[in-house]
């Protein structure tokens, strides 16, 4: 683990991008950068277009250090070059951002009112390249939607299963239980949750430090505990399909809870604008989730 990396993620001021669209969600990802379907007629010409849009935001002049923290990267992005350098070496070597990598590959079926990750096949075998890739740390997704005790607990039990394979590893797992922000009893799941982590956290021997992503809570000030655990280097949100403007209001009455934003940092951009109109939409998008982070 790299000590400054640390140090930069526990106590520097800013937030993390999100840029980990993977398979699934990358067609969305362009349709929003207004990149429509008949762009592109094949798997490889896709992952080209939107790994053209992360260059453009990474390379960005906006993009830099003074706002953000760690980026988080989708596997082909981590295997692929910015400015001849791979992704992971060209954040920390040029810009002074940590990066993680996504390591999950997607969601399984809603069951029990949560949907578990899928199994992560050749997770190992990733973490080994990830670290030659000189990743910091990893992120995962699961998705609770009803406040059902058991299913909270399966969820949960599952990410520290894989945190703690990912720690053995020499990596910094992001544990993200994400509450769906539509659910119908969302404060209540946050109160199961919150149960359930703190159980898993403070069953975690000294130096298996993890951070982890939650959705911004219902109520104000709720995750203070978790983020003053010992065993918890930063607690990040995601934006969850809020609106940039209601995340960062929302994020902004939880001093110390910093964004992890995707959908909403990549608000209004667009492939058709010239390069100072791209870069001062990114511009004004990273210092409203800066704000929102540093309250």
């Amino acid at each position: 683990m790299n000590s400054k990396q640390t140090e930069r993620i526990c106590t520097g001021k800013g937030f993390l991008a999100a840029l980990d669209q993977s398979g699934g969600s990358t067609p969305k990802a362009l349709e929003h950068y207004e990149i429509s379907h008949d762009a592109y007629s094949s798997e490889e010409q896709m992952f080209d277009l939107v790994h053209q849009m992360r260059t453009r935001i990474m390379t960005s002049p906006t993009f830099t250090s003074e706002f953000i923290l760690g980026a988080i990267l989708f596997e082909q992005t981590m295997d692929r070059k910015v400015e001849g350098q791979f992704t992971a070496d060209y954040l920390w070597q040029a810009k002074g951002i940590v990066p993680f990598l996504k390591v999950d590959q997607g969601l399984a079926p809603l069951e029990g009112g949560v949907q578990l990750m899928k199994p992560i096949d050749g997770l190992d075998a990733l973490l080994k390249r990830a670290t030659q890739r000189n990743v910091f740390g990893t992120k995962m997704r699961s998705v609770i939607h009803e406040a059902v005790s058991e299913g909270v607990t399966r969820v949960v039990d599952q990410q520290f299963a894989y945190g703690k394979q990912i720690l053995s590893a020499g990596l910094v797992p992001i544990i993200e239980p994400e509450v769906d922000i539509h659910s119908a009893d969302k404060a209540q799941a946050e109160v199961l949750l919150k149960r359930s982590l703190l159980q898993h956290l403070d069953a975690l021997p000294a130096n298996a430090d993890v951070m982890l992503k939650l959705s911004i809570p219902s109520v104000d000030g709720f995750y203070t505990d978790i983020m003053q655990h010992p065993r918890v280097l930063r607690v990040v949100a995601l934006s969850g399909g809020y609106s940039q403007l209601e995340a960062n209001e929302r994020l902004s009455r939880n001093p110390g809870l910093i964004a992890s934003f995707s959908r909403a940092l990549a608000e209004g951009l667009s492939a058709g604008q010239t390069d100072d109109q791209f870069n001062e939409t990114l511009a004004t998008s990273i210092r409203k989730i800066y704000a929102a982070s540093i309250t």
